[in-house]
């Protein structure tokens, strides 16, 4: 039963995880491209096309934050002092992106200022969020079950490649839903940022799967050694088809299959790191089960997901329905 529980909640906490990833991903995105696009009507286009739904893509951090320390305090515990740094950094740039988003409509006199704040807390929280799954991969030091490293651990070469890698990432997300969204001389625009943004997601992805197999004798095991050479030999085979995939549906301007696409390579990736990782949550240090709360917690906590989370999907499915389609030159300011 134990076991059970346990696996349930990580694969809850992984699917809260990606679908942050996913949806806030887009939109910090769209702030990371923002001085590429034109001052008026693009940058009205872009900021609407995410208008309805921005705020809301966030209750997924909420979820995946709240369920680990719930789920595995342990884990918990021992993360967020190895990262802390990195952590606050996330929460000021979506502080900052937040406010910015709300007042350079309310002070157009200052919404040079505005734009900026909404690039640069965007940009923050996406490099602070790849920094830190960079920290997780490259271990965390842990003595006596607590952190036992120093506060500048998670500041290494392979971080700062992962935390470009996911906005780089991002940035093509953004790209691609404003292809979706966006109309005239955006879209064109839309169209020509998500190659670049592609090529360069495409680069660091490759360098960070590369790099990982050497930062634990784990990872060499899982990806060099039979019979699991067998599973996760699929997934590189796999991102390559998407990436081809990806690469002719911009050539051929498709307006839902880049956006798809580059999901499926997000999926991949995750899928990824849980062929690196699986059983630990703090690699070769802390499994999912010696990091998980007690059996009854785990069932109290169980009844109340799967009452709430059914109502968190039906509501953010209602949004996306309700501002499906393009979002014109008058959006919803």
């Amino acid at each position: 039963m134990a076991f059970d529980l346990t696996t349930i909640w990580a694969f809850i906490i992984a699917f809260a995880v990606f679908a942050y990833v996913i949806m806030d991903g887009f939109d910090l995105g769209i702030g990371i491209l923002f001085p590429f696009f034109e001052v008026g009507e693009e940058r009205d286009q872009a900021m609407n096309s995410i208008a309805p739904v921005w705020d809301g893509n966030e209750t997924w951090l909420v979820l995946g934050g709240g369920g680990l320390f719930a789920a595995f305090p342990l884990a918990y515990a021992i993360i967020l002092p190895a990262t802390y740094p990195l952590i606050i950094a996330m929460l000021l740039g979506l502080v900052f992106r937040g406010v910015a988003f709300e007042f350079r409509w309310r002070d157009p006199g200052h919404r040079a200022f505005w734009d900026f704040a909404f690039t640069a807390g965007s940009l923050v929280a996406a490099l602070a969020q790849g920094m830190v799954l960079g920290a997780l991969l490259q271990g965390i030091e842990v003595a006596d079950r607590a952190y036992a490293g120093s506060w500048f651990d998670w500041l290494t070469p392979y971080t700062l490649l992962t935390g470009l890698g996911v906005v780089a990432g991002y940035a093509l997300l953004g790209a691609t839903w404003l292809i979706i969204k966006v109309e005239g001389r955006a879209l064109d625009h839309a169209y020509r940022i998500a190659r670049p943004a592609f090529v360069a997601t495409l680069i660091l992805l490759g360098a960070v799967s590369l790099y990982t197999p050497f930062l634990e004798g784990q990872y060499w095991q899982r990806w060099f050694t039979m019979p699991s050479f067998l599973f996760a030999s699929q997934v590189p085979l796999l991102t390559g088809i998407l990436a081809y995939a990806l690469m002719r549906a911009l050539a051929k301007r498709r307006t839902y299959a880049p956006f798809l696409l580059a999901l499926g390579l997000f999926l991949l990736g995750m899928i990824g790191l849980g062929v690196s990782m699986w059983p630990y949550v703090v690699p070769d240090q802390v499994t999912i089960w010696d990091a998980a709360a007690p059996e009854r917690s785990q069932l109290f906590m169980l009844v109340g997901t799967a009452i709430i989370l059914p109502v968190i999907l039906a509501y953010t499915a209602w949004a996306y329905w309700v501002f499906r389609g393009k979002v014109g030159t008058d959006g919803y300011h």
